[in-house]
C-alpha cells in the first residue's frame, strides 16, 4: 500500500475526520481512487532518504484533487498560517484504521506491507 508520513499530532487529526487538507509543496503522483496510508511519526524527516521506523498507522484516505493553497484553506488543513506556493490536496473517504506494530514513516510517498483493521 502506499504511504505518506506525517507528523503528530496532524495523522490523529486526519483520522478524527478535522484535517480534509494537508499541505505540501509537492504533487503526489495517485490515482483519485487509490488508498492513502497515513502513517504518524513524531519527527520531521527532511533529508533525502531519512526514515522513522516507530511510525503508526492511523488512517487510509483518498487524495481527490490536488490545487493551490488559499487562506480560505488554513482551518481545514489545520494550519497556523497561510504561505503561497504550497499544494491543497484535498483528502476524502478517511477511514480511521488500528495497527498494534510500529510502521516506517518517509519522505515522500512510499511502499509498505501492512495488515490492517478498520476502528469500529
Amino acid at each position: 500500500m502506499k504511504a505518506l508520513s506525517i507528523v503528530s499530532p496532524n495523522g490523529t487529526k486526519i483520522a478524527a475526520g478535522l484535517k480534509t487538507l494537508e499541505v505540501r509543496k509537492w504533487q503526489p503522483f495517485l490515482h483519485a481512487d487509490e488508498d492513502l496510508l497515513i502513517v504518524e511519526n513524531t519527527r520531521f524527516l527532511r533529508r533525502e532518504g531519512e526514515k522513522d521506523y516507530d511510525g503508526k498507522a492511523v488512517a487510509i484516505v483518498r487524495v481527490v484533487n490536488i490545487r493551490p493553497f488559499s487562506r480560505a484553506d488554513v482551518n481545514a488543513a489545520c494550519a497556523n498560517y497561510f504561505e503561497e506556493g504550497w499544494l491543497a490536496w484535498e483528502l476524502t473517504n478517511i477511514r480511521s484504521v488500528a495497527c498494534s506494530k510500529p510502521v516506517l514513516a518517509a519522505r515522500g510517498i512510499y511502499d509498505v506491507q501492512i495488515d490492517l483493521k478498520p476502528n469500529q
